[in-house]
């Protein structure tokens, strides 16, 4: 039996055992037919042209964990920001951690996905915004038809939540192999401002993969900062799916921080519904050996008078493979749009490979829009120039990378985070360095 075979099968003990609601059990049963349809992206796909999942894929998954486990603080603690008080939403195998989590409902919601589709209270929240931002492609429609536990996050109206929240996913190889379909839904008030660093760790070699998806919405003026890091084993797989929806005068930025992982495939989308919009994403990718990691993303402008600034530096050792599919969609009514993008790529390794593609879809005249995309090696008169001063070669290459990724490190906005990507860039560099950018 086959992967999709056995998700259709299984989908059919979930709903059984299933008690959410008509309205969620309804979204489940679309989905599971949508996935049945189309099933697994393959590279005939154009978005999947340059990923192939056939690998990942060839797994004999388990779909359901069989137990739980319990993990000890101090065994993980180097897998969360520490260095700052934070709310913290953590999973363990799919299922949540009481233990290591720390949650609220005091002004503000911070909680599990699973208490939101099954309680009255959340019904309303659920109704309104569940479901109606992701896209009904084969992966998001198989989460969909899963979905039973993520993070559950409500801001209500002119709340600054004073410190960020964590949400972690951790794997422990108590299965052979095991799939993960975690759900977050996240809604942002009026005048509301959130910070969010989120968090995949396989904590063994067996084989993981993690089919994500989380929907953002942003009312007028709300600001959402989104951080995710992805610095995980070499078995473990991840497939990250991202809907942001944003209205009047509201600010989304997403970074992402690829550093590891067998394959990663981030989906980003962003659709703005309002003027004076800002839309941010930014990413930065340092990888070697086999790794893959392809960013697709979308920024639809619909509304005049709006931003989006897409940044994404990639460094590419050994046979990794690294891939960049950015479309801008500008439409007839969103003039005076200003859309910047961007894609700059270090190949440090003759075997190593990128395939980029920026995209400008424009059926506005009056709008400000820019893409391009570059690939080199390290400037030789600059290491040439560096090593003449009495830099050895190794810290010459590590500072160079370390300036070629600036631009996205420096507009992270929680210092004890940017902080920590520094010094994960240069473990990955083999560096030890004495500053942080």
């Amino acid at each position: 039996m086959d992967l999709k075979d056995k998700l259709l099968s299984s989908h059919l003990v979930f709903e059984d055992r299933s008690d959410m609601g008509s309205y969620v059990n309804n979204l489940r049963n679309d989905a599971i037919k949508v996935f049945q349809e189309k099933g697994f992206p393959s590279k005939k796909d154009e978005a999947w042209k340059y990923t192939s999942l056939n690998k990942v894929l060839s797994e004999d998954y388990c779909v359901f964990p069989k137990q739980e486990t319990a993990l000890e603080y101090n065994d993980v603690k180097k897998y969360f920001i520490h260095d700052i008080d934070t709310y913290k939403i953590v999973f363990i195998d799919g299922k949540y951690s009481s233990h290591l989590s720390q949650t609220t409902h005091e002004g503000i919601d911070v909680c599990l996905m699973s208490s939101a589709l099954c309680k009255p209270k959340y019904r309303l929240v659920i109704e309104n915004y569940f479901n109606k931002a992701a896209e009904s492609d084969s992966l998001s429609a198989l989460n969909t038809a899963f979905s039973s536990e993520g993070a559950y996050i409500h801001i209500p109206k002119n709340k600054l939540v004073e410190k960020p929240i964590q949400i972690i996913h951790f794997s422990t190889g108590n299965e052979a192999a095991i799939m993960l379909q975690p759900r977050n839904l996240i809604v942002v008030d009026e005048n509301s401002h959130v910070q969010i660093i989120e968090r995949h760790q396989s904590l063994t070699n067996n084989p993981v993969l993690t089919n994500s998806v989380t929907e953002i919405f942003a009312a007028k003026r709300a600001i959402v900062d989104y951080y995710k890091i992805q610095n995980d084993n070499a078995n473990a797989s991840l497939i990250d799916n991202t809907f942001i929806k944003q209205k009047q005068s509201s600010l989304a930025s997403v970074h992402t921080f690829s550093f590891g992982g067998k394959l990663t495939r981030n989906n980003l989308n962003f659709y703005q519904n309002g003027e004076r919009i800002d839309s941010t994403l930014k990413g930065v990718t340092i990888i070697g050996n086999k790794q893959h990691v392809d960013h697709n993303t979308l920024v639809h402008h619909i509304e005049p008078n709006c931003e989006s600034h897409q940044d994404y530096k990639g460094i590419f050792d050994e046979n990794s493979t690294g891939v960049f599919n950015g479309k801008v969609v500008v439409e007839k009514e969103a003039q005076k749009t200003n859309a910047f993008q961007a894609n700059n790529n270090i190949l440090v390794s003759d075997k190593a490979t990128i395939n980029t593609k920026p995209q400008l879809e424009i059926f506005a005249d009056d709008v400000k829009c820019s893409h391009g995309c570059t690939i080199g090696q390290l400037d030789e008169s600059a290491m040439f120039y560096m090593q003449s001063r009495g830099i050895p070669k190794k810290e010459a290459k590590a500072l160079l990378m370390f300036a070629f990724s600036n631009d996205v490190l420096s507009s992270v906005k929680i210092p004890e985070l940017k902080q920590r990507i520094t010094k994960i860039i240069a473990n990955k560099l083999g560096v030890s360095l004495g500053f942080d950018l």
